[in-house]
């Protein structure tokens, strides 16, 4: 099970920063996303995967789920949820600006993309 939980997050991870490298800007979101999940997904695990474990410690249990990596996790998700919302606004004011949505597009108007 670890080892196919350790699969997804590297593709998760390979895929993400193939996306973040693109000349793009939605490529460029979705990648960023990607890596999001990844590292979710890797604070997740970090907590070890245990099945029918009590999630606090009770009186006689000895077995149980650790809740940091939890509440890791979903303070994860709210901020990537903020971060995504904020380049999305970004790119489409760099839409919006420029008429095109390349990444590096020279302020100056030269190259493509430029004010025209």
């Amino acid at each position: 099970m670890e080892f196919l939980v350790a699969s997804a997050i590297g593709v998760l991870t390979a895929a993400g920063i193939y996306l973040v490298l693109r000349q793009r800007t939605f490529p460029v979101i979705i990648g960023i996303s990607l890596l999001t999940y990844a590292v979710n997904a890797f604070l997740f695990i970090s907590g070890r995967l245990t099945l029918n474990a009590a999630p606090v410690l009770q009186d006689g249990v000895s077995h149980y789920a650790d809740p940091l990596p939890q509440a890791l996790v979903l303070t994860a998700i709210v901020i990537s949820f903020g971060m995504t919302a904020v380049v999305v606004i970004i790119a489409l004011g760099s839409w919006l600006a420029c008429q095109d949505d390349l990444v590096d597009t020279p302020p100056d108007g030269d190259g493509p993309g430029g004010a025209r």
